[in-house]
């Protein structure tokens, strides 16, 4: 039988033996050719051998792995949520999970950076843009956000920037969700921010001085209020309102632009993507007009191409890869594309008319509910409200909770001693209604209808009389077969994994399998509320123990939270968890990060949301870390140092042969070292970052374990540490455990909305792991740096390969210097970039981290024939250049300039995004 790792793996033995003669591999003996290879990559000082014994279990055949989650998921119990708090039942169209969630032209695309091979994509997140800035009613809208409470931070953070006043207070609006009270609290305190909370539907005032002010809209109590006089007084006050609404609500309410809102957060979850424990789920950000260049994360704007047709593109896009470094405000890299899709055809499937429709219909079994427990004298705290009521029984609130969950399966929301709340959403019947008002000693009813928002309990005041999603996408695709065609006409547009290799240098764009994708529908595992009682998750509650101890084994750490639904934002918790450690210790001056010149840019801007100062430490020409820079800073800071963040093997992709000493400069220093697990593709089972010196790291889940980059996320960032600063980790206040994998509690705070994170993507790196066994993720990582050096020494005379390390070799991926060749003939790393679209290619990452330079990744997955392709065609570009050079072609004329000139976008610069026409 067929072992799955060889599935996986795309090169063969044979093959794999062919590309070893070629880079000089004594292959006499097959069993070690492989381990040669690795041994004169990595440093011996790190290199482990395999463990005696695993905590990872024997590699599973596909099938076992799928019996075993089927195990796991029915332990899961999907009872009914009426919780709410940000989290809803809904029906995600058929044709929607089929073709977009469910079709690898869609979920293993890349970041749309290349426009070209692109536009489906970007077409569909202005789409999201639109359908957001409509229903907000502010004018622009960026390309989705990771969840809504961290959408929440993101907003204070830009009312700080963006508001004169010099005040350091935000106002939070008690009614808000608890999670975001919570991610705010994170956040702030980092950062020097006073928050204060006030009743601002009660009519508490606000402080004399503000720097802005959170209004959740409609509250997590479900009341509907009009906020419009607290958003004049923040303004007046110099602050910047920011609203955190439902978007199903704005179809009826009032929108937060015609209130007087700078800015309007929140998710796009209740449009058709499921609760999943927690996610992903795509967050948004709208501002009002001004704000638009201070909006973190993607925006899609409308240019024209050379022919002057409209195309669309990413725009400030310079920012957003290289995140503002030092100076940046958001450390945002990953985003939920994905989901925005989803989200988006989910509007554009159903239009103004069918979302209208929904959301009355959920409005009217809300007053129902409402009128039927108002008869039995049961005391509904709000008279007006959208889809959550919130009900008084003193004395009763926990036994009805408990009653409705054992008795009926159906989930509440105990809100308080004597409250709780019942929240109606898309799902929700009139059955259900009835059996609920039973609880509170209401007769059973037979109760059938849809209804149209006519007995909603909405203020008349906030009713909305304006138009919204008015562009024809939202008018024509309602049909199941136009739907269809839609997204297939996109997909036909874009690049992904089912079309050729994305040999991205620092991304990993390693095939997801179909079985790992398998269960992530199953309603087992997507129809779970996060915030669901631990005797529901079951199932999801192992599992993510078994997962978070395979990840503590293989990366050489003790504790592992899944908590960050991102890379960046895993980043962050583990700076947040130095923090949490130093200051426990009493070393609150230790505020200094030390990051080398070559990381990644969202390593700097985590340091600075982590309320820490960047010093930078030089690379020496190899590439990597200065020795004696990095002594000079310590000597310079010396008991301010905090940390180090070093990404290993560089992100010149070598493997750094000092790096324990450079680690142990750090520790010897006072400080903690913070390994990036970007590469980790490049290690794993060769060598274990806590065993070369880390304190922390976050994994790129997407990269190295196989969840989809979908377009630019779903992401996953895990952070794992050491024993000292587990304590430090990300805690949840509605976790439904307090004790992980290994025994360790953690008590830091918050950095995403659900306790889990994006939960409900994490059935794919268990399936990874457990079908890959820790002898499978070895020889992944062993065929990923065969792939590299192979490529490196294929294409090495034709293109200087920039960096090396011993024994000449590169780790996973390969950095090319096409420098010599813009000197040489004037064509530049974007005209080769361009060229390799018309070879059926998308382009290697460009001028990351070297301007001037392609980084090539070919990853484990990738067969000999699909890299041989791609070196061919690399080696004709490079023939073509050669025949500028000796005059055979004119500059001008030459297929890598004609080509290009024709496909790139004529407006490159920083066009502001807009609106679809």
């Amino acid at each position: 039988m067929t072992i799955f790792s060889d599935r996986h793996i795309g090169t063969t033995a044979e093959t794999q033996r062919v590309m070893l003669e070629a880079l000089g591999v004594d292959t006499s003996d097959p069993s070690m050719s492989l381990e040669t290879l690795m041994r004169g990559a990595v440093p011996a000082s790190i290199l482990s051998e395999p463990a005696a014994t695993s905590a990872i279990p024997p590699a599973a055949t596909e099938a076992e792995a799928l019996a075993e989650l089927r195990a796991f998921a029915s332990r899961n119990r999907v009872n009914r949520s009426m919780i709410g708090l940000g989290y809803y039942g809904t029906l995600t169209p058929s044709v929607i999970q089929r073709n977009v969630l469910e079709n690898p032209s869609w979920y293993t695309a890349y970041t749309p950076y290349q426009p070209e091979i692109s536009q489906g994509r970007l077409e569909a997140l202005i789409n999201f843009q639109t359908m957001v800035a409509d229903l907000t009613g502010l004018s622009t809208a960026n390309a989705s956000m990771l969840d809504e409470s961290t959408a929440v931070a993101e907003g204070m953070l830009l009312a700080r920037r963006a508001s004169k006043a010099k005040s350091e207070v935000f106002v939070v609006d008690a009614d808000a969700f608890p999670q975001t009270k919570a991610i705010l609290e994170t956040r702030a305190a980092a950062l020097g921010i006073e928050l204060v909370e006030r009743d601002l539907a009660g009519g508490e005032a606000l402080p004399d001085e503000l720097f802005g002010v959170l209004v959740q809209y409609p509250g997590a109590s479900g009341r509907v209020w009009d906020p419009s006089a607290v958003i004049d007084a923040a303004h007046v006050a110099g602050g910047l309102a920011v609203v955190a609404a439902d978007l199903l609500a704005l179809t009826l309410t009032s929108s937060p632009g015609s209130l007087g809102a700078d800015v309007a957060v929140g998710t796009t979850q209740r449009f058709g993507v499921p609760m999943g424990f927690g996610g992903p789920h795509a967050g948004y950000m709208a501002v009002r007009q001004g704000l638009e260049r201070q909006l973190p994360g993607r925006l899609v704007g409308v240019s024209v191409d050379a022919d002057g047709k409209p195309a669309y593109r990413l725009s400030l896009q310079t920012r957003e890869q290289h995140i503002r470094r030092e100076k940046a405000t958001s450390n945002i890299c990953t985003a939920q594309v994905l989901l925005a899709v989803m989200a988006a055809m989910y509007a554009v499937y159903h239009g103004p008319d069918g979302l209208r429709q929904i959301a009355g219909d959920v409005a009217s079994k809300a007053a129902v509910l409402g009128d039927w427990l108002a008869e039995r004298g049961v005391e509904v705290v709000h008279e007006t409200y959208f889809d959550t009521l919130q009900v008084r029984v003193p004395g009763e609130a926990a036994e009805i909770v408990r009653r409705a969950h054992d008795e009926l399966g159906i989930l509440l929301h105990l809100a308080g001693p004597d409250l709780l709340s019942i929240a109606v959403d898309e799902t929700t019947t009139f059955a259900e209604l009835s059996a609920v008002s039973t609880l509170f000693g209401a007769p059973a009813r037979v109760f059938d209808a849809r209804g149209d928002g006519t007995r909603a309990r909405i203020p008349n005041a906030l009713h909305r009389t304006d138009d919204y999603l008015t562009h024809p996408v939202f008018h024509v695709h309602h049909s199941e077969t136009a739907m269809m065609r839609y997204l297939k006409s996109l997909a036909d547009r874009d690049y992904a994994l089912d079309r050729g290799m994305i040999p991205l240098g620092s991304c990993t764009m390693k095939l997801n399998a179909a079985t790992e994708m398998a269960s992530i529908t199953w309603p087992e595992f997507a129809g779970i509320h996060p915030f669901a009682p631990a005797s529901d998750v079951e199932g999801y509650l192992d599992m993510i123990d078994q997962l978070e101890s395979w990840l503590a084994e293989v990366t050489g750490y003790d504790a592992v939270s899944l908590q960050p639904n991102a890379g960046s934002q895993g980043e962050l918790a583990g700076l947040l968890a130095i923090r949490g450690y130093h200051l426990a210790n009493g070393d609150d001056h230790r505020t200094v990060c030390l990051i080398p010149s070559s990381a990644h840019g969202t390593n700097a801007a985590s340091a600075v949301l982590a309320g820490m100062k960047v010093v930078v430490v030089a690379c020496d020409e190899l590439g990597n870390v200065d020795l004696d820079d990095l002594r000079a800073k310590i000597t310079a800071h010396a008991d301010e140092i905090a940390a180090l963040m070093i990404t290993y093997p560089s992100t010149h992709g070598v493997y750094e042969q000092d790096v324990v000493e450079v680690t142990a400069a750090v520790h010897d220093a006072g400080g903690q070292v913070y390994v990036d697990g970007a590469n980790l593709n490049a290690l794993l089972g060769y060598a274990r970052f806590g065993d070369l010196g880390g304190d922390v790291s976050h994994l790129n889940l997407h990269k190295t374990f196989a969840i989809p980059h979908g377009g630019g996320g779903p992401g996953i960032g895990p952070v794992a540490a050491k024993a000292h600063l587990a304590p430090h980790l990300p805690s949840h206040p509605l976790a439904q455990r307090a004790v992980h994998a290994g025994g360790y509690e953690f008590a830091g705070g918050p950095v995403s909305a659900a306790p889990y994170g994006s939960a409900g993507i994490l059935p794919i790196s268990w399936s990874y792991v457990r079908m890959m066994g820790a002898s499978g993720l070895r020889d992944a990582t062993a065929a990923a740096v065969l792939s590299a050096n192979y490529i490196a020494a294929r294409l090495g005379e034709h293109f200087p390969v920039l960096y090396t390390g011993e024994n000449d070799r590169v780790a996973h991926e390969c950095i090319l210097d096409l420098r010599p060749l813009k000197e040489a003939t004037g064509i530049t790393v974007d005209d080769v970039a361009k060229r390799l679209i018309d070879y059926g290619f998308h382009a290697p990452t460009m001028s990351f981290p070297v301007p001037g330079t392609l980084m090539v990744e070919p990853t484990e997955s990738e067969d000999l024939g699909e890299i041989d392709r791609f070196i061919e065609a690399m080696i004709m570009i490079k023939h073509e250049a050669d025949a500028v050079a000796s005059a055979r072609w004119p500059r001008r004329g030459q297929p890598a300039r004609a080509r290009a000139a024709h496909r790139r976008l004529a407006d490159l610069g920083g066009v502001e995004p807009r609106l679809l026409a």
